[in-house]
């Protein structure tokens, strides 16, 4: 309950952040027309954003004959914790990785890579398709495709504002709604910031719940840890090409040449994800 109460509060934060940018802009126009943006966004988000991410990294489905390694794990975890069958898809790539999508239960897909399927034993691959259902079951991927795309329309627009003001848009009766233009400025420049650095809280908060869930499931939750363990090391040699709006998705952040400390990562560091998991430090566990 803590992380579902926190995940709302910085969802609500963000959509009063967007209202707040589109006041500062056009004043109570300015804020409808924001709030509009959002519910189209969210909209889209709710809907669409499985689709998306799939034809992003061009995931294709299978069947139990092409996959049923994945497929048998999946079938029992889904029977044990009563989920529905979720569709399976592989995305061609030779980096270690996972994701899964949908806007509730029903409707959930959980993509591997072909990288993964060589890499882990049955068990650590039951450990991470565990912990991408532990994100359906507690409807972690509406949650941060909302989050995402919200975060994303503040920073669109904040860019949109910050040229309106070099090109004088931003005019006096905008600065007297505004407090100033320095306050404007310094809004324009914080709220992406702000917003993004919200973004990943939520992801990193149900990153650590999801890890939690999936090692419920199995039973086993150090087969998740050597899972987390080898992924990470091997997806640093072969890296794996993403986007920031979908990087969260991933159990394992894709993204290299990101580093700038924990506040800017998009999931938990994975020595803490391991201590988290077994309650020993990561280094003792093999």
């Amino acid at each position: 309950m803590g992380n579902t109460f926190k995940t709302a509060f910085l969802l609500t934060a963000l959509t009063l952040l967007l209202m707040f940018i589109g006041r500062a802009f056009g004043g109570q126009n300015g804020m409808l027309i924001a709030l509009a943006f959002a519910v189209v966004m969210n909209f889209v988000s709710y809907f669409f954003s499985d689709k998306i991410a799939l034809a992003m990294y061009r995931a294709q489905p299978v069947t139990r004959e092409q996959l049923p390694r994945a497929y048998q794990a999946v079938e029992r975890l889904t029977q044990r914790v009563g989920l529905p069958m979720p569709k399976i898809y592989v995305i061609p790539t030779d980096s270690p990785n996972a994701f899964a999508t949908g806007r509730n239960p029903k409707h959930a897909s959980v993509a591997v890579t072909e990288g993964i399927l060589n890499l882990l034993t049955d068990e650590e691959l039951e450990g991470v398709l565990a912990h991408e259902l532990g994100h359906v079951r507690n409807r972690d991927i509406l949650i941060s495709s909302v989050a995402a795309t919200i975060a994303g329309a503040i920073t669109y627009l904040g860019h949109m504002g910050r040229w309106a003001m070099i090109f004088g848009g931003y005019d006096r009766d905008s600065r007297e709604r505004g407090g100033g233009g320095l306050g404007a400025l310094l809004m324009l420049i914080l709220a992406p910031i702000a917003a993004t650095l919200i973004q990943l809280w939520v992801s990193r908060t149900r990153e650590y719940e999801a890890d939690a869930t999936g090692a419920h499931f199995t039973g086993n939750p150090y087969a998740l840890a050597s899972a987390l363990t080898k992924l990470d090391a091997y997806s640093r040699r072969v890296p794996m090409a993403a986007t920031p709006s979908t990087a969260h998705l991933f159990i394992i952040q894709p993204l290299l040449g990101m580093d700038f400390g924990s506040l800017f990562s998009t999931h938990p560091p994975i020595a803490k994800r391991i201590e988290r998991l077994t309650g020993r430090p990561a280094e003792f566990v093999q």
